[in-house]
């Protein structure tokens, strides 16, 4: 029945119920709490990585904190254990935190880019990224920081929508959503690269510096 003949019957216009695949699925992202969220993300088939997943990683540590780390993706043991930085990244990780006086089990979340893992540990597409970035940006408002550390380029290029590379992004005060942020490197790299620890310290004493002007006490 076309448009005219609708009309002519006073059953014009023709309201369409929107199927559930259709709404906005962003809009419904940022009203979550945390229990809705890990579901939403446990069940994400948003884009092709949930195909070779064993499971979904959405993050680890406190919920509410002062500190937020954020890396690139989960690898083949984050994979199998559904944990960000369990391997010997996470131990490096473990240590640099403990270096600073943190630990994720009191002061620090911890979060990924993406939260299933790309085949064979390569970098994450632009579009894996912009597929889960409701969910990091959710997450970002639930934990509240008052400081965002980003490691590695991965994770700094994509959260600050920036090109640069690491070496320019380092040793400067950034924002998120009027959130500070710093840059350092990935403990994977720093695996790989062990001259380059220094600098990672240097990064971890200006991250701390910097949370000592947020909030004097911390």
């Amino acid at each position: 029945m076309n448009k005219a003949m609708l009309e002519e019957m006073g059953l014009h216009p023709v309201w369409k119920l929107r199927r559930a695949e259709e709404a906005p699925a962003e809009a419904c992202v940022a009203t979550m709490g945390w229990d809705e969220l890990e579901a939403a993300i446990a069940s994400c088939i948003k884009c092709p990585l949930h195909k070779g997943r064993n499971r979904v990683v959405v993050g680890a540590g406190k919920k509410k904190a002062d500190w937020l780390f954020i890396g690139e993706a989960p690898g083949a043991e984050e994979d199998m254990k559904g944990e960000p930085f369990v391997g010997q990244a996470g131990k490096l990780l473990d240590n640099m935190l403990a270096s600073i006086g943190l630990s994720r089990q009191k002061n620090v979340y911890i979060a990924n880019t993406v939260k299933c893992r790309p085949p064979g540990n390569r970098n994450p597409e632009p579009a894996e990224m912009a597929a889960c970035r409701p969910y990091l940006s959710r997450q970002i408002e639930l934990v509240e920081p008052k400081l965002i550390v980003l490691l590695g380029r991965i994770a700094a290029q994509s959260v600050l929508d920036s090109d640069e590379p690491i070496a320019a992004l380092r040793k400067k005060r950034h924002s998120y959503g009027g959130i500070p942020a710093v840059v350092t490197y990935h403990p994977a790299y720093l695996l790989r690269n062990m001259d380059d620890k220094a600098k990672a310290w240097e990064d971890l004493c200006h991250a701390r510096r910097l949370m000592k002007e947020l909030d004097p006490l911390s």
